[in-house]
């Protein structure tokens, strides 16, 4: 698909998932107590080219529209911002709920770090994981970039915000690497 190419979300069964998920230890009073509220799938997704290790990512079309414009003018800046993820579906949520469990990490450790399916923003099409060359993926040191402090100073113009700072509200770990697009 080219970058501009659009696909329509897949139909997941997010109830059933969302079941699936209590089943596997996540409590039913998650969102409220985490003060999270659950994500809806965009109707329409739009390519925003490939991640990091080669994959085809999306967005909802107006967060893919704002990251292209972020993207080029940090570029202008000579910063590169590389995507690490952005869409994952409810179902995908789960997936990585059961690989963790089964790699013999707790519910709790793993809901310090991920959002749990139903609560994720990257449900929306609207966040982003990004990371810099010579930057590990999805760790603190991100913030120590060159790309974290041009976020920091201009994301906000493209209406992308950092979800999650030290000490948020919503239990999750420090993440500098999130980026979420919210419409005025």
């Amino acid at each position: 698909m080219s970058d501009l190419a659009l696909a329509p979300a897949r139909s997941v069964d997010v109830p059933g998932c969302l079941e699936a998920a209590f089943a596997l230890g996540v409590p039913r009073d998650y969102g409220r107590v985490r003060k999270l509220r659950r994500v809806r799938e965009p109707a329409r997704l739009e390519s925003i080219g490939l991640d990091t290790q080669g994959r085809e990512q999306f967005l909802a079309p107006r967060a893919a529209r704002a990251w292209r414009r972020m993207r080029e003018a940090a570029a202008r800046d000579g910063v590169e911002l590389q995507v690490v993820s952005a869409f994952r579906s409810v179902e995908y949520q789960l997936g990585i709920l059961r690989r963790k469990l089964a790699r013999g990490q707790t519910i709790e450790q793993i809901l310090r770090i991920s959002a749990a399916p139903g609560y994720s923003e990257h449900h929306s099409g609207r966040a982003l994981d990004l990371t810099t060359p010579g930057c590990a993926a999805l760790e603190e040191d991100f913030e120590r970039t060159a790309a974290f402090a041009w976020l920091s100073t201009n994301a906000q113009r493209y209406h992308f915000h950092l979800s999650y700072p030290r000490g948020n509200p919503h239990g999750i770990a420090y993440e500098p690497w999130h980026w979420c697009w919210r419409a005025r």
